[in-house]
């Protein structure tokens, strides 16, 4: 593989046709704008597929190909086996699917280890089983450091528990937690490991193979794709699950059985788009790579480089600024965190700084981000929550420079 040239930002903005008028996009964890291949496979599919899968006539055979490309694309974007992923409508949707189907595995007494300061997707549907009798612990972020501890996690695991979950980064400090430290952890202690990468795979290659967690969550939608979520499991793990489709549906049958109703069949075959976009970004910048594998790994090592120096000058400004404060780790090192930053304003609630930021044509966001356990626990001065600055690789330097010359004149 040859070295990269210089990132070229203007190249890549022109793969989203969602970013051509003049607003700067700050709102990237929510959701990212979607890339040029995969609405030009979404639209291709509708034009010529309006069939129903599962048939041996031609078109029905054509487009469950197409639709199982796209599982396939969606399995190398996380490097695992394509009957190792489940495609859904959200992660909401992936966690509440994976705790009905662990459930019948638990007993009363079993405890389940969830954080505080996660999405509610990742909370919300593991906590919905102390009906059963199961006994959630709290593994809390530290209010100091806002991060997850591990030696705080280690008091909560016993030989009762039978899974964590945690976020690899919480989408509202960009915090990259250790999280092949701590799934090492947790299934040391005999429990199984769930990871929360929503917030993490937009900026950072996802390797599950590497990571070795049980089950890993993805959100497609904010990867440059269509609004899908993407559940990966281990396949013995994933077949010793009970089915949620129908009940002819066989236990073996893996991922269909979790599959309720199948899977959107035009958004499925645009998932071939995302790794469409990141073999170009790596090519365009000069990376002769062996393999789509390797071609992906060098978009994200680009992605995070270029990250890198949009989040630099924003958190020497604001670490400049003694009325606000970061709410996370003040360093832009590639390694500690992704490009999100939060914050508050001394005297100026959070939401008039996003409407002043508007102003200047600047898309930010405020509130707790449905991170809403963790957030109560912080000492936040303000009851409308935090200012959410979230940044991605299409991003220009021009537009961070916008940012904080529009803050500049928030005082």
């Amino acid at each position: 593989m040859s070295g990269p040239r210089s990132f070229d930002v203007d190249f890549v903005r022109e793969q989203f046709p969602a970013l051509r008028d003049d607003w700067a996009l700050f709102d990237n964890a929510g959701g990212s704008v979607v890339c040029q291949q995969v609405i030009g496979r979404v639209t291709a599919y509708l034009e010529t597929y309006g069939v129903q899968l599962g048939a041996s006539y031609p078109r029905s055979v054509e487009a469950a190909e197409l639709v199982r490309l796209g599982r396939k694309a969606a399995a190398d974007l996380v490097n695992a086996d394509i009957n190792e992923v489940v495609i859904t409508g959200s992660t909401t949707m992936s966690a509440y699917v994976l705790a009905q189907a662990l459930a019948p595995s638990l007993q009363p007494g079993d405890n389940i280890v969830v954080t505080d300061i996660d999405h509610e997707a990742n909370i919300g549907a593991w906590r919905r089983l102390e009906s059963r009798g199961v006994e959630i612990r709290e593994w809390r972020h530290n209010l100091d450091s806002l991060t997850l501890e591990l030696d705080e996690l280690t008091p909560l695991l016993d030989d009762r528990t039978k899974l964590l979950t945690f976020s690899h980064c919480p989408n509202v400090t960009g915090t990259i937690h250790d999280a092949k430290g701590i799934v090492r952890v947790a299934q040391d202690a005999g429990a199984q490991v769930c990871v929360d990468g929503v917030a993490f795979a937009p900026h950072r290659r996802v390797d599950v193979r590497d990571l070795g967690a049980d089950y890993y969550m993805v959100s497609l939608y904010k990867v440059f794709g269509p609004h899908q979520g993407l559940l990966f499991g281990k396949h013995e793990r994933l077949r010793d699950a009970a089915g949620q489709n129908h009940y002819f549906i066989g236990e073996d049958e893996v991922p269909y059985k979790l599959q309720p109703g199948n899977v959107n069949h035009e958004l499925t075959a645009s998932l071939a788009g995302i790794v469409d976009y990141l073999e170009t970004l790596a090519s365009h910048h000069g990376l002769e790579c062996r393999s789509s594998q390797e071609a992906m790994t060098a978009a994200f090592d680009l992605i995070a480089s270029h990250e890198s120096t949009l989040v630099a000058p924003l958190i020497d400004y604001l670490q400049r600024r003694d009325d606000i404060r970061i709410i996370g780790r003040p360093t832009s090192d590639a390694s500690a965190r992704v490009a999100t930053v939060a914050f508050e304003l001394e005297g100026k609630p959070s939401t008039e700084v996003v409407t002043l930021l508007q102003e200047h044509r600047v898309a930010a966001r405020f509130g707790d981000f449905y991170a809403r356990r963790g957030v109560a626990r912080m000492p936040l001065a303000h009851a409308d929550g935090m200012v959410r600055v979230s940044m991605a690789h299409y991003n220009h330097p021009e537009e961070v420079a916008r940012l904080l010359e529009a803050l500049d004149g928030i005082r």
